[in-house]
């Protein structure tokens, strides 16, 4: 990948070397065991940088092809798949869910963690699946109700754990027969809304959500390492996926674990190790990829949907997915400074979020603290990878910010 200089496009060389050390300390204290850094402006690299381990115990640095499980971060690419079916006149976002998934028609909802329910009060729609306002769960500490934290650990992640048969329209007729965690559109609860993109994508298209990716976006792009699974040939460059040693997914680890140190982990949560095909990719955890591949991807999205000559979207659509999707007073959860968009969160607010950055800021991340954000303002992408369960357990992605911002001078 070719770097340019940093001062030929507003940004200090002396001030962008201030990443590493830091990147560097928090290999040193035995937080991570690798991380890769990438800065690009106006489509042109000025920072990419690696330090630590691709796995600790063989000594092996992290190189730059290193394959790292993506977890959530796949989320902005299955929503990207699903804009440009919208852009084929194939639905609507208002469209509801159960004209294409019949089995979510005529929804119940929770009203306490008895069990006792209630009817929807309107339908499920595309949109509400998009930004995480469907009312549907995950199983992963994202509701304050345990039973459904149970159900959908029972009816969601152990089918896919544990049933490697299992279809994504099978697993999701099941989950339509569980109640809704809350009415649709009334709040945002971070769910499988986007799992249920994939199978959208699948439906809508006609073709396997896997092979609709790879020959609609992945090829186009030359995204060349990006799938679901590290093939045989590639599993040397899948990095280690780490984790405190002792924990109780999907409960945050406490200080006293993560002082402990770090262990290799399974690659709990989907797809099991990512080293073999699976019938139920997930479009909301489920992709392996590189740093080179990503960034192909986010540099489309931030050029408006183009790179390299290959048109993937339209510029009104780009736009449409980076605008703030949620209602007046409505954000992410306790996060009182980001809307959500189509796919990623959007920044309201950069002084709520007390991190250096620009309102209008498209991004995600992944659970094994992997990163990426799309600054329209600044046309900046950058990307943060590393693989370390569970995501935020360190302020790795604020101080990724704060130094990127800091060397912009121009």
């Amino acid at each position: 990948m070719d770097i340019t200089s940093p001062e030929l496009l507003g940004f200090s060389s002396r001030r962008l070397a201030r990443i590493k050390p830091v990147m560097q300390r928090y290999v040193d204290e035995n937080k991570f065991a690798g991380i890769i850094t990438l800065v690009a402006r106006h489509g042109k690299v000025v920072h990419l940088e690696k330090v630590g381990y691709a796995d600790i115990a063989s000594a092996k640095p992290l190189d730059f092809d290193a394959l790292f499980r993506m977890y959530s971060q796949t989320k902005p690419v299955t929503s990207t798949a699903m804009m440009m079916l919208l852009e084929e006149g194939r639905y609507r976002l208002s469209d509801p869910l159960c004209a294409y998934v019949p089995a979510f028609k005529d929804m119940q909802v929770l009203t306490n963690s008895q069990g006792d329910t209630v009817p929807a009060k309107r339908p499920i729609t595309i949109r509400d699946l998009f930004t995480h306002t469907a009312g549907l769960g995950y199983g992963i500490a994202s509701t304050t109700n345990p039973l459904s934290e149970q159900m959908y650990r029972e009816h969601y992640w152990m089918p896919i754990l544990t049933n490697p048969a299992i279809t994504l329209q099978e697993l999701f007729d099941g989950i339509a027969r569980l109640p809704l965690v809350g009415q649709p559109g009334d709040a945002w609860i971070y769910s499988v809304s986007i799992d249920v993109l994939g199978l959208l994508v699948e439906v809508i298209s006609g073709m396997p959500f896997s092979a609709y990716l790879k020959r609609n976006l992945f090829e186009p792009l030359g995204m060349t390492d990006t799938d679901f699974y590290a093939p045989p040939e590639k599993l040397d460059r899948l990095a280690t996926v780490y984790g405190p040693k002792t924990f109780d997914w999907p409960n945050a680890p406490t200080a006293e674990e993560l002082a402990a140190g770090i262990t290799p982990i399974n690659a709990i949560m989907t797809n099991g190790s990512f080293t073999e095909p699976t019938n139920t990719p997930s479009g909301g955890g489920g992709l392996v990829s590189s740093t080179s591949d990503y960034f192909r991807f986010a540099q489309m999205v931030a050029n408006r949907g183009t790179l390299d000559g290959e048109r993937i979207l339209g510029r009104k659509t780009v736009e449409m997915m980076f605008a703030n999707h949620l209602p007046d007073g409505m954000t992410i959860a306790d996060d009182h400074a980001n809307g959500f968009g189509l796919g990623g969160s959007v920044l309201l607010s950069p002084a709520k979020s007390q991190v250096l950055g620009s309102a209008g800021t498209w991004s995600w991340g992944g659970a094994a603290n992997t990163e990426f954000w799309i600054d329209p303002q600044e046309d900046m992408v950058c990307l943060l990878m590393a693989q370390f369960i569970p995501g935020g357990s360190y302020p790795l992605n604020f101080d990724f910010r704060n130094l990127v911002y800091q060397a912009l001078v121009d």
